[in-house]
């Protein structure tokens, strides 16, 4: 007899493979030179109607490429590819973290070792226009709160816009290539975050500081917030596990490539 909840997980990976074909559709469309920096994007029917899948397939799909950092969303305008700093493929990344089994603490040494830096240029260089698009996003995630993938990606662009904010296209861009890769990991645990609100704002004091030129609190919130979110994820999955797991949970817990391809 099948549960309610094996149900559920013999229905999302369907809808996963989904949504990819729409990421697909639109690599294909890009890579053909059919989409280029700033483009709009075919509208959400015109997409169900050529691929043959659901508005919630096409924006599933729309969303990985938001997180991903290949196109955005403007209100009231459409879906457009970026025309931001240079997107690095992450996946390479993520063949060297499934090879590797990447930790969680390493992923978060390393956002921690990039990140904190960022914040801190970002405090000197941030234009209007990056301070625009910092304070969007954080009204997003308290607009999204109730939301846990919504969100998420909120999050994530939050952290690419304070990236972009440094004026400096290479830090810009590898922070799109981590972010992308934490982004797979993390999607898979969203729904467990306790306190969506409160994460939501230590980013709004994050961008205060930078929008006050302020590099050293900057750079101490960025700090204090990843450290912050690597000490409550590892909690999350702490409590997610069932205790019959309990010898294997160590493991699980320490080793992030696996949890990204699930």
């Amino acid at each position: 007899m099948t549960s309610l909840s094996s149900a559920g997980a013999q229905v999302r990976p369907v809808e996963g493979l989904v949504s990819e074909l729409v990421v697909a559709h639109i690599r294909r469309l890009i890579l053909n030179g059919e989409l280029h920096r700033g483009a709009r994007l075919p509208p959400e029917r015109e997409l169900m109607r050529s691929l043959g899948v659901s508005r919630s397939s096409v924006r599933g799909g729309l969303q990985a490429l938001v997180a991903k950092g290949v196109v955005v969303t403007r209100h009231g305008a459409g879906t457009f590819v970026a025309d931001g700093p240079p997107v690095l493929d992450s996946e390479p990344l993520s063949m060297l973290a499934a090879l590797h089994g990447f930790t969680r603490a390493e992923m978060f040494e390393a956002r921690r070792t990039l990140e904190v830096g960022v914040a801190g240029l970002a405090a000197e260089r941030a234009t209007g226009d990056d301070l625009v698009a910092m304070s969007e996003e954080v009204t997003g995630m308290f607009a999204s709160v109730s939301d846990p993938q919504t969100f998420l990606v909120h999050d994530i662009r939050f952290h690419r816009a304070v990236a972009a904010a440094s004026d400096n296209p290479i830090l810009a861009s590898i922070v799109e290539m981590v972010s992308a890769l934490f982004y797979e990991q993390r999607k898979q645990t969203a729904d467990w975050s306790r306190n969506p609100r409160s994460v939501a704002e230590m980013h709004r004091q994050i961008y205060q500081a930078i929008r006050d030129h302020d590099r050293a609190r900057a750079q101490e919130l960025m700090f204090e917030h990843l450290s912050r979110a690597e000490r409550e994820q590892e909690s999350e999955l702490a409590e997610a596990q069932p205790a019959a797991d309990t010898p294997a949970k160590g493991r699980r817990s320490a080793r992030i490539s696996r949890g990204m391809n699930r």
